[in-house]
């Protein structure tokens, strides 16, 4: 009997023990929900952004001197090293080039491989020989790897007016 007991009171604090542990398991799913962003540039939201996806259709409608004001979000591919005045993000099969509205903000020079969000115009642009090659040693290319860029390319193009980058500390906010 008195084995009966205990192991009857070793279910019920067993059974107590997993009901709380669902409790704090869904606390931290809620926390985890609401993102605290670090904010460059002009100040923008999180709200209304369309995806990569959304946006490489976009880029396809888009001729020479067209443009396209939007909000995305996508993964950081490369920074400029030497400043963090440009980056590359993912586009699928491409990459577009981002640049900052007026030069007037830098990114953080380790941000390859975060998602962000860039909020501006999207446009498709022919970038000339000389800038392929500029661009390749801001980002750290060999010499022969820029000594190979030898013709323009159509690029996919955007100006930012503002990025959100997200962040596990509270928000601090970066012009």
């Amino acid at each position: 009997m008195k084995k009966l007991s205990l192991l009857a009171f070793a279910l019920v604090v067993l059974v107590a023990c997993n009901s709380d542990k669902k409790k704090e398991e869904s606390v931290v799913e809620t926390e985890t929900q609401e993102i605290a962003y670090q904010s460059f540039g002009e100040k923008i939201t999180a709200e209304n952004v369309i995806s990569r996806d959304d946006l490489i259709e976009k880029y396809k409608n888009l001729k020479p001197g067209d443009s396209v004001l939007v909000k995305f979000t996508s993964e950081v591919k490369e920074v400029c090293q030497n400043k963090g005045c440009w980056m590359k993000m993912d586009m699928g099969e491409d990459q577009a080039m981002v640049r900052f509205k007026d030069y007037g903000f830098f990114m953080p020079k380790d941000l390859a491989g975060t998602e962000v969000i860039v909020e501006g115009y999207a446009f498709v642009d022919e970038m000339s020989v000389d800038d392929q090659r500029h661009y390749a040693e801001d980002a750290g290319k060999s010499p022969e790897e820029i000594a190979a860029i030898t013709e323009p390319k159509r690029t996919l193009s955007f100006t930012s007016s503002g990025v959100l980058i997200p962040q596990t500390e509270p928000a601090v906010e970066k012009q």
